[in-house]
């Protein structure tokens, strides 16, 4: 027998009334969603950004020096311009450390005393063995490398005293322009648990111990201790988020 039903199908391939009627019946599956083409964007032209203070502030130094001629007609991007500059040769003129420096008896003077005025030490006094010393060198190592600016030093207590009580340790002297500025005896001073963010905090109580460099020479101690909280609020999210990642895997 001869089939007398013509359905007729549009470009896309999408049925008529026919088929509607079919679908309303459960004899059709859904209607598949008619054919888009994604949008058309061309690439991004680095010579179309605005130039303002967003667009100076991505540029490399050479890059900055190339823009000299560009700018004279802009009097204010100039100027920033130079102030951008100026701001970075004197970051790459900063003293910077990034570890926690093992020195002597004799090396103290040098390393300690006679350190440049703009720079901080941090001292700890120490000896091995002993993990309430190890603790805090693990947190004055992740302090040295956030802060490479701010110097840190250990050494071996009765190099630096002789006869330094042992149950004074670790202890923690602070030094600036030749002079102690705070010192710490024991573990106790940094708190209940000891964290590198604790530590942090104690250091910068009083003064803007801790430097990273992105701030200048004169970091204000306010300016240090948000910096400080910041750090602190990224790591426990970032813990938290690892925390929840592991316990997923370990129900899967």
């Amino acid at each position: 027998m001869a089939d007398y039903h013509f359905v007729y199908k549009d470009v896309e391939g999408a049925s008529t009334q026919w088929d509607d009627i079919q679908r309303k019946l459960g004899n059709l599956p859904p209607k598949p969603p008619a054919f888009k083409p994604p949008s058309f964007e061309p690439a991004p032209d680095p010579d179309s950004a605005p130039k303002d203070k967003p667009w100076i502030d991505q540029k490399t130094e050479e890059e900055l020096e190339e823009l000299e001629d560009d700018l004279d007609d802009d009097r204010f991007l100039e100027e920033y311009r130079k102030k951008r500059l100026a701001e970075m040769r004197e970051t790459a003129n900063i003293r910077k450390y990034g570890s926690v420096i093992p020195i002597s008896g004799s090396d103290f003077v040098r390393e300690v005393s006679q350190a440049p005025p703009e720079v901080w030490v941090v001292v700890i006094l120490y000896k091995e063995g002993f993990p309430e010393c190890r603790l805090l060198l693990q947190c004055l190592e992740e302090l040295a490398s956030r802060y490479p600016v701010t110097k840190f030093v250990k050494i071996i207590s009765t190099d630096c005293i002789p006869n330094y009580p042992d149950r004074n340790l670790p202890t923690l002297l602070v030094y600036n322009n030749g002079a102690v500025k705070a010192n710490y005896v024991g573990l106790n001073s940094f708190g209940r648990r000891c964290t590198p963010e604790g530590v942090a905090l104690v250091l910068c109580g009083s003064d803007p111990v801790l430097n990273d460099g992105q701030s200048g020479n004169n970091p204000s101690k306010e300016a240090v201790i948000e910096g400080v909280r910041k750090k602190f609020i990224e790591k426990v999210v970032t813990q938290h988020e690892e925390d929840d990642d592991d316990d997923g895997s370990s129900s899967d």
